[in-house]
């Protein structure tokens, strides 16, 4: 279990010894892990939905045609693509690759999921981006509420991953408390819990990592 009063002076740490720079920057976690063998397939990809709002909140595109496209355009998502538009993209690499590292994720109707894996699974599957299926008389709304709030975290062929957990505007307290629910949802996907984690560093975009010091009880 964290030390919680340990990573909030971790977080301090990093956001004091950073200089004032001319843009936001975002706060980032680092855990470096042992006793995993990625070798042998082990592979995180998780969504965590943050208890506390980020400034800037995900981005998210939305794949749906009709009645759930018309609510998920007034339900203000990013970008909404329907089904002509997913296969026009489809035959252009170059195009869909722009729009997968412009959005943090995708949701898309059920009835568009065949079309979406037939003309952009290949591409979507491998960086962890295939979307999350919404039904058809689902709350869209609830769904674009609930991935803005969230961050994926992905671990593959690697023993380190890093993860944003807020920007320096935010309060330190509540950068912790993000912090916080990353590592613990961590922790359930490890075989062996918190002892698969060797360290945790925090660190600002430019700043150099701040290693968490006894930063388990």
């Amino acid at each position: 279990m964290v030390n919680e009063t340990k990573l909030l002076e971790t977080i301090k740490g990093a956001k004091k010894s950073e200089k004032e720079r001319k843009f936001k920057q975002s706060l980032e976690m680092i855990m470096v892990f042992r006793d995993i063998d990625v070798k042998k397939g082990f592979a995180i990809n998780e969504v965590i939905q943050l208890p506390k709002e980020m400034s800037q909140p995900a981005k998210i595109c939305v794949m749906a045609s009709g009645d759930m496209g018309s609510k998920a355009k007034d339900a203000n998502a990013d970008e909404v693509l329907d089904n002509d538009s997913i296969t026009t993209l489809a035959q252009d690499k170059r195009q869909s690759r722009k729009l997968l590292n412009k959005y943090d994720f995708f949701l898309a109707d059920t009835k568009l999921m065949p079309v979406v894996g037939k003309s952009l699974g290949q591409l979507m599957g491998p960086r962890g981006k295939m979307p999350t299926p919404v039904p058809f008389n689902a709350d869209i709304q609830s769904f674009l509420n609930r991935f803005k709030k969230s961050i994926r975290v992905r671990l593959k062929s690697s023993l380190a991953l890093s993860c944003k957990i807020g920007d320096e505007s935010m309060d330190e307290a509540d950068l912790a408390t993000n912090a916080s629910t990353i590592i613990s949802a961590i922790e359930k996907k490890l075989p062996n819990g918190e002892k698969n984690i060797k360290k945790i560093m925090i660190k600002t975009t430019m700043g150099k990592a701040i290693k968490l010091e006894e930063g388990k009880k």
